[in-house]
């Protein structure tokens, strides 16, 4: 685009306060930036136990305040503006907790890698630009003298549409994450969310045996009734029934207890009668947990 003409009239003061002005305008804008970037950074990624969810976003807001334009997009294209195939583990299995539920969730814009680095490339060169607005702008230019403004108007009218445009790109990728975290949010408040987080299920209908409701609500009450040792399952049952009434065999496909016991490989089955003549009566015990089985339970598929 063309900067527009200088009007032959003014002349003077009156040429610089337009230099002030566009320059005002350049710094503004250049500071909405950054207070964006600054958005991004503190909400693009939330990880970590339930109970310090809600406080990151603000944490992360404190920490970053009082950072430059330069870290902010060097943080930007180390987390938020990534290289197609980029991973990020935010629940390290050695500094997460497992005794409390964990939860993590990123928005980010990937991009083909020769696109990534001509992106990165634009937006550090205009960190060089602001900074060279901010240090040097008056060594470039002489607000003395008239062809001193119109160059220097004509250079911070090119500069606006180079911050505007990045100012852009950027508003509407922090559109792009409000849209993702709204349909986030109306996940979690999903029966498909809820079968995932409480019940192991997930949300094409398989599921591990081991991280089931049901398997984790049968370990619980055996372990509360007899401890390593057995006990009858009519008793464990009917504290599942009193206790867990939404855990049934039947969300999982099975169709009794006992199948639920044989295919999960979490418990020890048999079955004892008291007398020749007494019905048999099953008893069940724990085995135990191990990070790594030889044999696990069985995954189910739809």
């Amino acid at each position: 685009m063309t900067p527009d003409p200088l009007p032959p009239e003014k002349t003077g003061p009156e040429i610089q306060r337009d230099v002030q002005c566009l320059m005002g305008r350049c710094l503004i804008r250049i500071q909405q930036y950054e207070q964006l970037l600054k958005a991004v950074l503190a909400h693009h990624e939330i990880a970590g136990t339930v109970e310090t969810l809600q406080a990151q976003p603000t944490l992360r807001a404190e920490k970053l305040s009082g950072q430059p334009l330069g870290n902010l997009v060097k943080q930007m294209f180390e987390s938020f503006v990534v290289p197609e195939g980029f991973e990020r583990d935010l629940l390290p299995e050695d500094k997460t907790p497992t005794d409390r539920a964990s939860f993590a969730h990123s928005f980010r814009v990937t991009m083909r890698p020769e696109d990534w680095a001509q992106t990165e490339t634009a937006v550090k060169d205009l960190v060089s630009a602001r900074n060279e607005l901010v240090h040097h702008f008056l060594s470039r230019f002489d607000l003395w003298e008239e062809q001193g403004c119109m160059d220097a108007m004509a250079h911070l009218q090119e500069l606006y549409m180079r911050i505007d445009a990045h100012y852009q790109a950027l508003r509407a990728w922090i559109v792009g994450m409000e849209n993702a975290r709204q349909a986030a949010a109306s996940f979690m408040q999903s029966e498909v969310f809820r079968d995932l987080l409480v019940n192991g299920i997930n949300p094409d209908g398989s599921f591990e045996w081991r991280d089931t409701g049901i398997v984790l609500a049968l370990r619980e009450e055996v372990r509360a009734l007899a401890g390593e040792d057995w006990v009858a399952f009519d008793i464990v049952k009917a504290r599942m029934l009193e206790r867990h009434a939404d855990q049934t065999p039947q969300k999982y496909r099975c169709s009794s207890w006992q199948q639920v016991l044989t295919e999960s490989c979490e418990f020890d089955l048999t079955y004892r009668r008291d007398s020749d003549t007494a019905p048999k009566e099953a008893w069940v015990r724990l085995r135990p947990l191990r990070s790594s089985r030889k044999v696990p339970g069985r995954r189910a598929t739809p």
